[in-house]
Parts: structure tokens; sequence; C-alpha cells
């Protein structure tokens, strides 16, 4: 896949095949769009080409930009686009001003002048251009003068698997990740560095490695226990992770606390992704250290049973 910072170096091509949004997530809706995209640029000869923003159209002109939280960084969602078989992805800087364009403009300027676009391939809802201008209807009635097609993939196509991003939110905001990973058609994931934390696993016979998630824009699921696989230097381990404030022992914020099963190494300072499995139990207090141990035990149990089924 070739990435384009911008639309600086980016050449018209000869038959370009294009789509355009956020596809924070690249769930099971877009995949469906993505799908078709690759079609029917095999079928024609073409390129597929994606447009998508960064940061996400709402941090800029919406009032809750800072309580957004986006389920893929800008590197997770090129890796998903380049496995989707996307061969051009152009991302463009999201500013106030690019707000501003007008449905004509970002046509003329961006589809037309920059891609060379041929044929447009959206999904039943997209819109585009200041105020949500454009969509499929204005295309269709002037695709004529533009020189391309317009395709929009069917309202029941998308809507038969029930999926957005937002849905996915809320799911993990619960801490349902059975849902989410379902929606998403893989399992959810956190990546960042291992950090010192007070060491106090270590002392109780759980280790944990502490995680700060690289982007502070990333989702962190409901606080609770869950099962995971850890990917660590090419190899994938199982784990339990406790996100919370670990009230049983005066916690004062928020970690992301993993004891990998099975390991025994010193990696901080290193990298690390947590893909969800399935969520254990909530976060809760206990009256003391004993008890704390005596259901951490019951936790790594049940944690090895969904890992290994």
């Amino acid at each position: 896949m070739i990435i384009y910072q911008g639309l600086d170096d980016i050449q018209p091509l000869p038959n370009a095949v294009v789509t355009s949004g956020t596809f924070d997530g690249v769930h099971r809706g877009h995949q469906i769009i993505l799908s078709r995209l690759t079609e029917v640029a095999q079928a024609s000869g073409g390129e597929s080409v994606l447009i998508t923003y960064w940061p996400h159209p709402r941090t800029v002109v919406s009032n809750d930009s800072q309580n957004l939280k986006l389920l893929t960084t800008l590197e997770e969602k090129i890796e998903l686009l380049d496995q989707a078989g996307v061969e051009h992805l152009v991302v463009i800087p999201f500013t106030r001003s690019f707000s501003e364009l007008t449905s004509e403009e970002y046509i003329r300027q961006i589809l037309l002048d920059k891609i060379g676009t041929k044929k447009l391939v959206i999904g039943y809802d997209h819109r585009f251009g200041r105020d949500r201008e454009g969509g499929f209807d204005y295309i269709q009635a002037h695709q004529s003068e533009y020189g391309f097609e317009v395709e929009e993939i069917p309202r029941q196509d998308v809507e038969a698997v029930g999926v957005s991003s937002s849905k996915i939110r809320a799911a993990l905001n619960e801490g349902n990740v059975h849902t989410a990973n379902l929606f998403l058609g893989r399992p959810y994931n956190l990546t960042g560095t291992i950090v010192k934390g007070r060491q106090l696993g270590r002392t109780i016979g759980f280790p944990t490695a502490n995680m700060q998630v690289d982007d502070p824009a990333k989702l962190i699921p409901a606080n609770g226990v869950y099962a995971v696989d850890v990917e660590y230097a090419g190899q994938t381990l199982g784990g339990m992770l406790n996100i919370g404030f670990r009230p049983t022992v005066a916690g004062t914020h928020q970690t992301i606390e993993t004891y990998i099963f099975d390991f025994d190494k010193d990696i901080y300072g290193e990298h690390m992704t947590l893909r969800f499995r399935e969520f254990l139990r909530p976060e809760q207090k206990f009256e003391g250290l004993p008890a704390l141990v005596a259901q951490l035990k019951r936790d790594e149990e049940a944690a090895r049973k969904v890992l290994g089924s």
C-alpha cells in the first residue's frame, strides 16, 4: 500500500476507484465497503484509493472533542487498511479550514484534480463537504458533469451487520468486549510501553506489566479484569489484565496491569499489545491482601480457561 501524508505528493491516477471516511475501527461495516472497493477496482483494471482524515474530524469541529476516544490509532488504521487490500491511502490533515470546503470544492479539488477519480464507492449515509452538504444524491445528479461514476453501498447491506463505531465504543465502555469483538471482526487491542509501577504484584505472587498506552486518544475499556492475549517480541502469550484504581491497595490513579502467564522477564521500556478476549469481572475492593490473592487465583483459572477454549 502506498501512503500519502497529505495531498502534495499524490498525482492523478489513470483509473482511480475511491472511497473516503474516517474508518475508525475498520469494523465489519467498513469491511463491506472495503470489499466492494477492491472488487470494483479489480473488475475495472483500476487502483483502489481510500481517503481518510487525521485527526478525527469530531476533534476539530465538535464541542465534545475532549471526550472522543478512538478505536484505532492512525498506525493501527493504516495496518488494517493495508490488510484489507487498499492500494493507495491518502491521509488528509483535518483542519478547521479543510472542514469549510464545500462539496463542490471537495469534489473538484480533491477527487478530480488531485486523485483523478473514475469511480466513487460510498456507504449509504456518507456525507462530505461543509455542513455535510454533499452525498450520493448530489453526486449522482452531477456525475456527467464531473466525469466519474458513483456507487452507493445499499443500506440493507450495511445495516445487516448492525455495526457502527459508536456502538463499539459503547460496548467497550461497558466492558462488553464480546460484542465489541463481534462488531470489529477481531479482538480489540491496546498497545503501549511497559513502565515501572509500585511492584506490589511481585510481593503477592502476581507480578504485572504496567502499560502506558501509546496514544492518549485511544479508548480504554471499562475498569475490570479481562482475559487477554499478549503479543510481545513476536510471540503470543496468555494473561489476565486489570484496568482500574486498585482500591484494595489504595491506588490513586488508573492503571493497566497484566499478569502474563508462564513468563518471567524484565521488559521495562519495551512494547506490548493486548488483545481482549473476555471480560471476567468488575474491579472490586477486598478486605485485605489474602482475599485479593484468593480472587486473583480464581481469575487466573478463569482466564486460562477462556484462552484455552
